[in-house]
């Protein structure tokens, strides 16, 4: 298969992603026509204004961050498996939103503190766990310690709720889903999704020099502390505010990478864009689905988003094996 350049790709998912934009606006269980988008007196511009342009901005947003956050987990890690949720900050975060609902817990803006608070705290005990010499193995099992403790705390939570509206509002929020969802959503988690972003681009020469290992990339001047530390922040900021708006939806960071590996290569810095890109075309042209597929109330996006990649993991693990037997 012949490979597209890095920017041929970018064009065409900055294309599909217009696309995408379009029939965000237009489409569910109210369909808009076209021509009502450029009309601000019609009554169905306040589906357009109050709904589906913060459910749109939010899709992109969340989409972007677990996309890019799984592209730098893979190329830090050199497993094809890695995803942000291998970290245990987005569990971590998890855990911080459902102590909001178990403690009812409802003033404006508590369950986003929380779940950015959890990442934060998750993302200090990654450090502390790994230290400035740590290797990737290390930083993965520190990843799975966080995720056992934070999937106990959340069961602790459910066994322990004081009564049952509580204990149905955290399993409907561990589901994870983009409905409802206001402009105070865009504006609480949009600037910490730039922030971890940020960080994250930062290390592509670093990832780029850890395909020698991580001897030959210190030899070329890589800081594997400092790498750490920026893929630790950039992820628990981003995936930290996605839980904090959006609950959990997984899968996006592990299937992205693989399908933009087609098309541009596999040089770890050439994915990042692509993967941010194509992570935000994959989480809104899903939204999209849910809101069309016919059933007495909306599919939560989690849920659409496990049934596509439970099948990708399992695809992926078994082509691995193969590879190595």
């Amino acid at each position: 298969m012949r490979r597209a350049a890095p920017l041929n790709v970018i064009f065409g998912l900055l294309v599909l992603l217009a696309v995408l934009c379009a029939i965000s606006l237009i489409a569910g269980r109210v369909w808009i026509p076209l021509d009502r988008l450029g009309a601000p007196g019609d009554p169905q511009w306040a589906i357009i204004t109050e709904l589906r342009i913060p459910r749109t901005l939010l899709a992109l947003a969340i989409g972007a961050a677990l996309g890019l956050s799984g592209a730098v987990l893979q190329g830090y890690t050199r497993n094809p498996l890695a995803d942000p949720g291998v970290l245990g900050v987005s569990s971590m975060g998890s855990l911080g939103a459902v102590l909001t609902l178990y403690f009812n817990l409802t003033a404006p803006g508590e369950t986003a503190a929380f779940a950015i608070a959890g990442s934060a705290v998750g993302v200090l005990v990654l450090l502390g766990l790994t230290g400035s010499a740590g290797g990737a193995t290390t930083f993965l099992l520190a990843g799975v310690v966080l995720n056992v403790i934070a999937e106990a705390g959340v069961s602790l939570a459910l066994m322990l709720s004081p009564d049952p509206w509580a204990a149905s509002e955290i399993v409907t929020w561990l589901l994870g889903s983009l409905s409802d969802r206001s402009f105070t959503d865009v504006w609480t988690a949009t600037p910490f999704i730039v922030a971890g972003g940020a960080a994250l681009l930062m290390v592509g020469r670093d990832l780029d020099a850890l395909t020698l290992g991580e001897t030959g990339a210190r030899s070329l001047g890589v800081s594997l502390g400092r790498t750490q530390a920026l893929i630790a922040a950039g992820v628990g900021l981003a995936c930290g505010a996605s839980v904090a708006v959006s609950g959990v939806i997984g899968f996006v960071g592990l299937i992205v990478p693989h399908l933009m590996r087609g098309l541009v290569g596999g040089r770890p810095s050439s994915l990042l864009v692509p993967s941010a890109l194509a992570g935000a075309a994959l989480l809104l042209a899903a939204d999209i689905l849910v809101r069309l597929i016919p059933a007495a109330s909306e599919v939560r996006l989690g849920v659409a988003m496990a049934v596509l990649g439970g099948p990708f993991f399992l695809w992926r693990l078994i082509a691995i094996r193969r590879r190595f037997a």
